[in-house]
């Protein structure tokens, strides 16, 4: 079997950076996106457009010679600003991509959505935005149960849930209790990798947010 390729979505600053080195550390062929020209990505894409998801799939299968991405990691988020926006790139693109890697006409694919975990305060209330950020979370952790029944046959979907990593931009984040250590970026990553490669395991939701869902 040739490398494998995955296409990570806001793969170009933060934790979408350290899972996209993470990934290519381990061999895959790794495309990242971004909404800026200037970022330096592989795909450049806006997903508040509402073709912003078309064309991110369209520009990976023209990179990956009209053969659709192994894998997906819909990281890409928006974390304030207008209501609309936000759920465009929280959860009507993930959407989207999900379904679009679902159509593929051989093999069965991989989709890991990043999700926040349920007890983590990332968007709190004063923050313009707040709302709208935690109800796309939370529907994109429904949409992952049920998108992994209804494309069984041609994808596994799959999310991580994590814990306070980097703090929005622009604000500080209060780590909280927690039963074991402060999650970092690499242990997200690692679990990221997992469920890309874990063949029998599909609508499941890791946690790596060092156990506060537990308290």
């Amino acid at each position: 079997m040739g490398v494998k390729s995955v296409v990570v979505t806001g793969g170009t600053t933060r934790l979408g950076l350290a899972i996209a080195n993470h990934l290519r550390s381990r061999g895959w062929r790794v495309l990242v996106s971004s909404h800026r020209a200037d970022a330096g990505a592989d795909i450049v894409a806006d997903l508040s457009d509402a073709m912003g998801a078309a064309k991110l799939y369209s520009a990976a299968l023209s990179i990956l010679g009209g053969q659709p991405p192994d894998a997906l990691v819909n990281n890409a988020a928006m974390y304030s600003g207008g209501d609309a926006e936000i759920e465009a790139v929280n959860l009507t693109a993930p959407k989207k991509l999900v379904m679009l890697m679902a159509s593929r006409e051989n093999g069965v694919g991989a989709v890991v959505n990043v999700l926040d975990s349920p007890s983590a305060d990332a968007a709190p209330a004063r923050r313009p935005g707040a709302a709208a950020y935690s109800r796309a979370k939370a529907e994109l952790r429904e949409f992952t149960a049920k998108a992994a029944v209804m494309f069984a046959a041609t994808l596994r979907v799959n999310a991580v849930a994590p814990g306070p990593v980097f703090a929005p931009v622009g604000m500080h984040e209060m780590a909280g209790e927690m039963l074991v250590k402060r999650p970092s970026a690499e242990d997200v990553a690692g679990a990221v990798e997992y469920l890309l490669s874990a063949e029998a395991t599909t609508g499941c939701v890791i946690p790596v947010d060092g156990g506060r869902h537990l308290l």
